[in-house]
């Protein structure tokens, strides 16, 4: 099976106040979060909702181990109420 010549390439997206993670593989987190949430910082942008959906509840408690090791980045965080995702969002409070 041949890969793509740009499969490998990073792929640009709007910073926005929301990051869905449907559309990423879980082995892209690491990276993925703290940059999205630096370059968020970097627009003004204080409050992220970070969507990983209800599932199982592993990809959440990675995202919330992930926001855990960026204390310099991270005011806190909660999980959404019913208008905002529920359990299925969290809410990142930017410094």
């Amino acid at each position: 099976m041949e890969t793509s010549p740009h499969e490998d390439e990073p792929v640009e997206f709007l910073i926005t106040d929301e990051l869905d993670l449907h559309t990423f593989r879980p082995s892209d987190l690491g990276e993925l979060i703290p940059a999205y949430l630096d370059a968020a910082k970097a627009k003004g942008i204080k409050e992220v909702r970070i969507i990983h959906g209800k599932g199982t509840g592993t990809l959440r408690t990675t995202v919330h181990t992930l926001l855990d090791r960026m204390p310099q980045l991270v005011e806190g965080y909660r999980l959404g109420n019913e208008k905002t995702g529920g359990w299925g969002a969290t809410l990142v409070n930017l410094k």
